[in-house]
Protein backbone atom coordinates (compact mmCIF):
# COMPACT_ATOMS: atom_id res chain seq x y z
CA UNK A 1 0.00 0.00 0.00
CA UNK A 2 1.24 3.53 -0.58
CA UNK A 3 1.80 5.65 2.37
CA UNK A 4 -0.57 8.60 1.40
CA UNK A 5 -3.26 6.20 0.37
CA UNK A 6 -7.30 7.25 1.70
CA UNK A 7 -7.24 4.33 4.25
CA UNK A 8 -11.13 3.84 5.98
CA UNK A 9 -11.09 1.96 9.20
CA UNK A 10 -14.63 1.17 9.66
CA UNK A 11 -14.95 0.88 13.84
CA UNK A 12 -12.26 3.18 14.67
CA UNK A 13 -12.88 3.38 17.86
CA UNK A 14 -13.24 -0.37 18.87
CA UNK A 15 -11.04 -2.21 20.91
CA UNK A 16 -10.16 -3.63 17.13
CA UNK A 17 -10.23 -0.84 14.77
CA UNK A 18 -7.98 1.61 17.10
CA UNK A 19 -5.41 -0.86 17.52
CA UNK A 20 -5.05 -1.12 13.63
CA UNK A 21 -5.40 2.70 13.32
CA UNK A 22 -2.48 3.00 15.78
CA UNK A 23 -0.61 0.20 13.53
CA UNK A 24 -0.98 2.12 10.38
CA UNK A 25 0.32 5.31 11.82
CA UNK A 26 3.11 3.63 13.26
CA UNK A 27 3.94 2.02 9.95
CA UNK A 28 3.94 6.05 8.08
CA UNK A 29 0.20 5.46 6.65
CA UNK A 30 -0.89 9.44 7.33
CA UNK A 31 -4.09 9.83 5.25
CA UNK A 32 -6.60 6.98 7.83
CA UNK A 33 -10.43 8.25 8.11
CA UNK A 34 -12.76 7.24 10.00
CA UNK A 35 -16.48 7.61 10.91
CA UNK A 36 -17.85 7.65 14.42
CA UNK A 37 -21.64 5.74 14.66
CA UNK A 38 -23.04 8.98 15.14
CA UNK A 39 -21.43 10.52 11.93
CA UNK A 40 -21.96 7.00 9.76
CA UNK A 41 -24.70 4.42 10.46
CA UNK A 42 -22.99 1.63 8.84
CA UNK A 43 -26.89 -0.17 8.57
CA UNK A 44 -27.98 3.01 6.60
CA UNK A 45 -27.51 1.70 3.14
CA UNK A 46 -27.66 5.53 1.54
CA UNK A 47 -25.51 6.89 3.91
CA UNK A 48 -22.82 4.37 3.55
CA UNK A 49 -23.26 5.04 -0.31
CA UNK A 50 -22.53 8.67 0.07
CA UNK A 51 -19.63 8.38 2.26
CA UNK A 52 -17.87 6.40 -0.37
CA UNK A 53 -18.81 8.69 -3.01
CA UNK A 54 -17.54 11.59 -1.26
CA UNK A 55 -14.82 10.23 0.21
CA UNK A 56 -13.55 7.53 -2.44
CA UNK A 57 -11.18 5.13 0.29
CA UNK A 58 -8.45 3.30 -1.67
CA UNK A 59 -8.41 0.57 1.21
CA UNK A 60 -10.98 -0.38 4.04
CA UNK A 61 -10.68 -2.06 6.89
CA UNK A 62 -13.74 -3.35 7.93
CA UNK A 63 -13.44 -3.48 11.80
CA UNK A 64 -17.10 -2.70 12.53
CA UNK A 65 -19.47 -5.11 14.18
CA UNK A 66 -22.25 -5.60 16.87
CA UNK A 67 -20.20 -7.80 19.75
CA UNK A 68 -20.45 -9.20 23.13
CA UNK A 69 -20.10 -12.24 24.92
CA UNK A 70 -22.16 -15.16 26.08
CA UNK A 71 -24.80 -13.16 27.67
CA UNK A 72 -25.62 -10.40 25.10
CA UNK A 73 -25.43 -13.44 22.29
CA UNK A 74 -27.76 -15.04 23.93
CA UNK A 75 -30.53 -12.36 24.97
CA UNK A 76 -30.07 -10.62 21.51
CA UNK A 77 -29.51 -13.29 18.35
CA UNK A 78 -31.91 -11.44 15.97
CA UNK A 79 -30.05 -7.75 16.89
CA UNK A 80 -26.38 -9.92 16.13
CA UNK A 81 -27.32 -11.55 13.07
CA UNK A 82 -29.33 -8.33 11.28
CA UNK A 83 -27.27 -5.74 12.21
CA UNK A 84 -23.71 -7.76 11.76
CA UNK A 85 -25.07 -8.38 8.03
CA UNK A 86 -26.58 -4.97 7.11
CA UNK A 87 -22.81 -3.67 7.63
CA UNK A 88 -21.68 -6.14 5.86
CA UNK A 89 -23.85 -6.13 3.01
CA UNK A 90 -23.94 -2.16 3.20
CA UNK A 91 -19.40 -2.20 3.12
CA UNK A 92 -18.74 -4.86 0.91
CA UNK A 93 -20.94 -3.72 -1.81
CA UNK A 94 -19.95 -0.24 -1.80
CA UNK A 95 -16.02 -1.33 -2.06
CA UNK A 96 -16.84 -3.11 -5.05
CA UNK A 97 -18.73 -0.51 -6.53
CA UNK A 98 -16.25 2.05 -5.95
CA UNK A 99 -13.32 0.05 -7.04
CA UNK A 100 -11.28 0.04 -3.61
CA UNK A 101 -7.97 -1.58 -4.45
CA UNK A 102 -8.09 -3.86 -1.25
CA UNK A 103 -10.83 -4.95 1.54
CA UNK A 104 -9.76 -6.81 4.89
CA UNK A 105 -12.94 -7.63 6.77
CA UNK A 106 -12.45 -9.01 10.39
CA UNK A 107 -14.53 -12.26 11.77
CA UNK A 108 -14.17 -14.13 14.54
CA UNK A 109 -12.77 -17.68 15.24
CA UNK A 110 -16.21 -18.19 16.84
CA UNK A 111 -17.55 -18.95 12.94
CA UNK A 112 -16.20 -22.31 13.52
CA UNK A 113 -17.55 -25.43 14.48
CA UNK A 114 -18.67 -26.18 18.09
CA UNK A 115 -16.26 -29.72 17.97
CA UNK A 116 -13.79 -28.72 14.81
CA UNK A 117 -10.84 -30.42 14.95
CA UNK A 118 -8.31 -28.70 17.53
CA UNK A 119 -6.09 -27.05 16.58
CA UNK A 120 -8.73 -25.44 14.07
CA UNK A 121 -7.41 -24.94 10.57
CA UNK A 122 -9.45 -22.79 7.91
CA UNK A 123 -10.57 -25.30 6.20
CA UNK A 124 -12.69 -26.40 9.36
CA UNK A 125 -15.20 -23.97 8.37
CA UNK A 126 -18.70 -25.30 7.61
CA UNK A 127 -18.10 -28.94 8.47
CA UNK A 128 -20.55 -29.36 11.77
CA UNK A 129 -23.17 -27.23 14.33
CA UNK A 130 -21.90 -24.20 15.39
CA UNK A 131 -21.44 -22.88 19.24
CA UNK A 132 -25.06 -22.30 20.08
CA UNK A 133 -23.92 -19.47 22.25
CA UNK A 134 -22.74 -17.60 19.54
CA UNK A 135 -24.67 -18.78 16.97
CA UNK A 136 -26.21 -15.63 15.35
CA UNK A 137 -22.89 -13.87 15.06
CA UNK A 138 -21.25 -16.67 13.87
CA UNK A 139 -23.40 -16.99 10.92
CA UNK A 140 -23.64 -12.94 10.30
CA UNK A 141 -19.48 -13.49 10.43
CA UNK A 142 -19.32 -16.33 7.94
CA UNK A 143 -21.80 -14.66 5.67
CA UNK A 144 -19.02 -12.18 5.65
CA UNK A 145 -16.27 -13.75 4.99
CA UNK A 146 -18.24 -15.83 2.34
CA UNK A 147 -19.44 -12.43 0.37
CA UNK A 148 -15.99 -11.31 0.18
CA UNK A 149 -14.36 -14.69 -1.12
CA UNK A 150 -17.30 -14.75 -3.72
CA UNK A 151 -16.71 -10.79 -4.97
CA UNK A 152 -13.37 -12.26 -5.15
CA UNK A 153 -14.17 -15.07 -7.29
CA UNK A 154 -16.94 -12.86 -9.43
CA UNK A 155 -15.59 -10.03 -10.46
CA UNK A 156 -11.59 -10.45 -9.27
CA UNK A 157 -11.90 -7.85 -6.53
CA UNK A 158 -8.90 -7.91 -4.13
CA UNK A 159 -11.00 -8.17 -0.89
CA UNK A 160 -9.62 -10.67 1.86
CA UNK A 161 -10.71 -11.91 5.27
CA UNK A 162 -8.89 -13.27 8.37
CA UNK A 163 -10.45 -14.72 11.78
CA UNK A 164 -8.34 -13.09 14.95
CA UNK A 165 -8.85 -15.49 17.96
CA UNK A 166 -9.86 -14.29 21.30
CA UNK A 167 -8.92 -10.22 21.43
CA UNK A 168 -7.84 -8.28 24.78
CA UNK A 169 -6.30 -4.47 25.22
CA UNK A 170 -6.61 -0.90 24.90
CA UNK A 171 -10.41 0.46 24.09
CA UNK A 172 -11.50 -3.22 25.31
CA UNK A 173 -15.70 -3.36 26.73
CA UNK A 174 -15.67 -3.58 30.43
CA UNK A 175 -19.45 -3.80 30.63
CA UNK A 176 -19.87 -6.86 32.80
CA UNK A 177 -23.01 -7.27 30.67
CA UNK A 178 -21.86 -7.79 27.51
CA UNK A 179 -18.12 -8.03 27.79
CA UNK A 180 -15.49 -10.81 27.34
CA UNK A 181 -13.96 -12.93 29.60
CA UNK A 182 -10.84 -11.10 29.84
CA UNK A 183 -12.05 -7.55 30.18
CA UNK A 184 -14.74 -8.97 32.50
CA UNK A 185 -12.03 -10.41 34.82
CA UNK A 186 -9.93 -7.52 35.17
CA UNK A 187 -12.92 -5.50 36.12
CA UNK A 188 -13.94 -7.77 38.67
CA UNK A 189 -10.64 -8.37 40.10
CA UNK A 190 -9.61 -4.61 40.39
CA UNK A 191 -13.22 -3.74 41.75
CA UNK A 192 -12.78 -6.78 44.33
CA UNK A 193 -9.38 -5.35 45.25
CA UNK A 194 -10.67 -1.68 45.32
CA UNK A 195 -13.72 -3.16 47.44
CA UNK A 196 -11.59 -5.16 49.87
CA UNK A 197 -14.20 -8.38 48.61
CA UNK A 198 -13.19 -11.81 49.97
CA UNK A 199 -13.78 -13.53 46.76
CA UNK A 200 -15.20 -12.67 42.94
CA UNK A 201 -17.92 -15.04 41.09
CA UNK A 202 -16.66 -16.10 38.12
CA UNK A 203 -18.96 -17.97 35.29
CA UNK A 204 -18.78 -21.55 34.59
CA UNK A 205 -16.60 -24.47 35.29
CA UNK A 206 -13.44 -22.49 34.41
CA UNK A 207 -12.02 -25.73 32.18
CA UNK A 208 -13.08 -24.80 29.25
CA UNK A 209 -9.64 -23.99 27.05
CA UNK A 210 -8.89 -20.65 25.31
CA UNK A 211 -6.76 -19.19 22.66
CA UNK A 212 -5.96 -14.85 23.65
CA UNK A 213 -4.35 -12.43 21.78
CA UNK A 214 -3.07 -9.07 22.29
CA UNK A 215 -4.89 -6.62 20.30
CA UNK A 216 -1.86 -4.66 19.45
CA UNK A 217 -0.38 -8.39 17.87
CA UNK A 218 -3.37 -8.51 15.33
CA UNK A 219 -3.51 -5.16 14.37
CA UNK A 220 0.19 -5.89 13.29
CA UNK A 221 -0.95 -9.19 11.38
CA UNK A 222 -4.03 -7.40 10.09
CA UNK A 223 -1.60 -4.41 8.09
CA UNK A 224 0.92 -7.36 7.57
CA UNK A 225 -1.94 -9.13 5.53
CA UNK A 226 -3.26 -6.35 3.80
CA UNK A 227 0.53 -5.54 2.61
CA UNK A 228 1.61 -9.09 1.40
CA UNK A 229 -1.87 -11.51 1.39
CA UNK A 230 -4.24 -11.77 -1.59
CA UNK A 231 -5.55 -15.51 -1.41
CA UNK A 232 -8.79 -16.95 -1.32
CA UNK A 233 -8.68 -18.56 2.08
CA UNK A 234 -9.79 -16.48 4.97
CA UNK A 235 -6.16 -16.41 7.52
CA UNK A 236 -6.49 -16.93 11.33
CA UNK A 237 -5.14 -14.88 13.67
CA UNK A 238 -3.95 -15.72 16.66
CA UNK A 239 -0.86 -17.37 18.72
CA UNK A 240 -1.23 -20.95 18.35
CA UNK A 241 -0.97 -21.55 22.29
CA UNK A 242 -4.13 -22.06 24.39
CA UNK A 243 -4.95 -21.99 28.55
CA UNK A 244 -7.62 -22.69 30.45
CA UNK A 245 -10.39 -19.98 31.92
CA UNK A 246 -9.03 -20.94 35.27
CA UNK A 247 -5.39 -20.43 34.54
CA UNK A 248 -6.74 -16.88 32.93
CA UNK A 249 -8.25 -16.05 36.11
CA UNK A 250 -5.27 -16.55 38.56
CA UNK A 251 -2.94 -14.65 35.89
CA UNK A 252 -5.10 -11.64 35.67
CA UNK A 253 -5.52 -12.04 39.53
CA UNK A 254 -1.74 -12.15 39.87
CA UNK A 255 -1.63 -8.97 37.82
CA UNK A 256 -4.12 -7.07 39.44
CA UNK A 257 -2.69 -8.13 43.08
CA UNK A 258 -6.36 -9.38 44.43
CA UNK A 259 -5.84 -11.70 47.41
CA UNK A 260 -9.31 -12.92 47.66
CA UNK A 261 -10.85 -16.15 46.69
CA UNK A 262 -12.29 -17.30 43.25
CA UNK A 263 -15.64 -19.06 43.05
CA UNK A 264 -16.92 -20.78 40.06
CA UNK A 265 -20.89 -20.60 39.28
CA UNK A 266 -20.99 -24.12 37.36
CA UNK A 267 -24.70 -23.16 36.76
CA UNK A 268 -23.47 -20.44 34.15
CA UNK A 269 -22.03 -21.35 30.63
CA UNK A 270 -18.73 -22.81 29.72
CA UNK A 271 -19.73 -22.09 25.65
CA UNK A 272 -17.24 -23.75 23.26
CA UNK A 273 -14.78 -26.20 25.86
CA UNK A 274 -11.90 -25.79 23.45
CA UNK A 275 -11.04 -23.36 20.86
CA UNK A 276 -7.67 -22.81 19.69
CA UNK A 277 -6.26 -21.57 16.23
CA UNK A 278 -3.85 -23.68 13.84
CA UNK A 279 -1.91 -20.39 12.97
CA UNK A 280 0.26 -22.44 9.92
CA UNK A 281 -1.00 -20.80 7.15
CA UNK A 282 0.16 -17.26 9.34
CA UNK A 283 3.05 -18.42 10.18
CA UNK A 284 4.14 -19.40 6.23
CA UNK A 285 3.53 -16.12 5.35
CA UNK A 286 5.68 -14.34 7.91
CA UNK A 287 4.20 -13.30 10.44
CA UNK A 288 3.96 -14.37 13.98
CA UNK A 289 3.06 -12.60 17.69
CA UNK A 290 5.01 -10.65 20.05
CA UNK A 291 3.56 -10.35 23.25
CA UNK A 292 2.95 -13.30 25.24
CA UNK A 293 -0.14 -13.72 27.95
CA UNK A 294 1.39 -12.68 31.07
CA UNK A 295 2.66 -9.54 29.81
CA UNK A 296 0.08 -8.47 27.57
CA UNK A 297 -2.69 -8.93 30.76
CA UNK A 298 -0.19 -6.32 32.43
CA UNK A 299 -0.56 -4.13 29.74
CA UNK A 300 -4.18 -4.55 29.57
CA UNK A 301 -4.88 -4.06 33.41
CA UNK A 302 -2.28 -0.70 33.35
CA UNK A 303 -4.58 0.61 30.33
CA UNK A 304 -7.76 -0.21 32.71
CA UNK A 305 -6.36 1.41 35.71
CA UNK A 306 -5.19 4.73 33.41
CA UNK A 307 -8.22 5.30 31.66
CA UNK A 308 -11.29 3.80 34.23
CA UNK A 309 -12.83 7.14 33.65
CA UNK A 310 -13.48 6.87 29.92
CA UNK A 311 -13.38 3.36 30.29
CA UNK A 312 -16.10 0.98 28.59
CA UNK A 313 -17.92 0.20 31.87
Amino acid sequence: MEKNAKIYVAGHRGLVGSAIVRNLQSKGYDNIIGRTHAELDLTDQAAVRSFFEEEKPEYVVLAAAKVGGINANNTSPADFAYINMQIQCNVIKCAHDHHVKKLLFLGSTCIYPRMAPQPIPEDALLTGPLEKTNEAYAIAKISGLEMCKFFKMQYGDDFISCMPTNLYGPHDNYDLNNSHVMPAMIRKFHEAKVNHADHVELWGTGTPLREFLYVDDMADACVFLLENYSGLSHVNIGTGMEVSIKELAQTVRDTVGYPGEIVWNADMPDGTPRKLTDVSLLHSLGWKHKIDLKEGVKLAYDWFVENIDQAKL
